[in-house]
């Protein structure tokens, strides 16, 4: 009878079977490589401008872009720009109007970026974006938009724009939306004198918690003679001492709600709002006129300059 040594058999079968698996594999990634679609990505560097001001037609949106493809962006042979627009109260307005071509860029018109990779600025005035949608500027309000959707044209003829997106594209790296928005809001005029309300709250029901984790500062209103004006919930901790939040002149509450009030004199010609931040992503609030109009409302807003909305003031 023959011996047979297994050990020697198992290893020759192992051996013959990764060498198989492996020409396999290498066959199953050449398969995909050779039919993968590659294509272009469209990143958005900064939006400068996307506020649209009522009777200022020189108002623009503005927006400063990097074209991503392979080959370092050169297979991209052009970028289409179509404009819609949005009616936010359609009963006394020209409703929503489809998107017409504003203008097609071609890539020789491109600028080259510091990474080297092509860009290039974007801008279109509130007289173009009414121009290409047909709309008057007396039928236009505060809160209508128009959208601006980009599409890259690449040089065999592929077309890569909104509809092909991605949750990974449209992320804080590649921000690339395709698809931008800007408001139509009223110009700046001088704010209403009187007694403006803040309605404030506070989602986990301990106060505010602005620029620091225990109280900080409120929000603040710069008059133009230099005035600050300063309101907010008052914070409960004892850490908060020594701030506005932790002061006398901050607003008492049951935690969740409180009512601040400022006065803006006579005579102001300007108001400047500022939020100072929201550490725990809790707190909320509108602000409300003498005339009784609700003219800017937050909830876990960014700490920044706060938009007001003169057309309802």
């Amino acid at each position: 009878m023959m011996k047979i040594n297994y050990k020697v058999f198992a290893a020759c079968m192992l051996t013959s079977l990764m060498f198989t698996s492996c020409d396999e594999g290498d066959a199953v990634v050449d398969d995909v490589v050779a039919n993968t679609t590659r294509g272009a990505i469209l990143r958005t560097i900064e939006v400068k401008s996307n506020e649209l001001p009522i009777g200022v037609d020189t108002g623009e949106f503005s927006v400063d872009l990097e074209i991503q493809s392979e080959a370092d962006g050169t297979l991209v042979d052009a970028l289409e720009v179509y404009v819609s627009f949005l009616d936010a109260d359609p009963s006394n307005g020209p409703g929503d109007v489809a998107e017409s071509l504003l203008t097609t860029i071609p890539s020789s018109e491109f600028g080259v970026g510091d990474r080297g990779l092509p860009t290039y600025s974007f801008s279109a005035t509130l007289g173009e974006l009414l121009g290409v949608t047909g709309i008057s500027a007396t039928d236009i309000d505060g809160s209508d938009q128009f959208r601006i959707r980009f599409a890259l044209i690449l040089n065999d003829g592929r077309s890569f724009s909104f509809a092909q997106n991605s949750g990974t594209l449209t992320g804080s790296y590649f921000s690339s939306p395709f698809l931008y928005s800007a408001t139509v809001v009223c110009p700046p005029k001088a704010p209403t004198p009187g007694v403006w309300t803040i309605n404030m709250t506070d989602s986990y029901g301990d106060g505010w918690q602005t620029s620091t984790g225990l109280g900080g500062d409120g929000i603040t209103v710069t008059l133009d003679d230099g005035t600050v004006l300063e309101v907010g919930l008052c914070s409960p901790y004892a850490g908060a001492a020594g701030t506005f939040l932790g002061g006398t002149d901050c607003v008492p509450n049951d935690g969740s709600a409180g009512v601040g009030t400022i006065t803006i004199p006579e005579g102001t010609l300007t108001a400047d709002w500022y939020f100072p931040g929201d550490e725990y992503g809790e707190i909320g609030f509108e602000i409300v006129t003498p005339n009784g109009n609700i003219v800017g409302g937050y909830q876990s807003a960014d700490a920044g300059p706060i938009t007001i909305d003169f057309c309802k003031d």
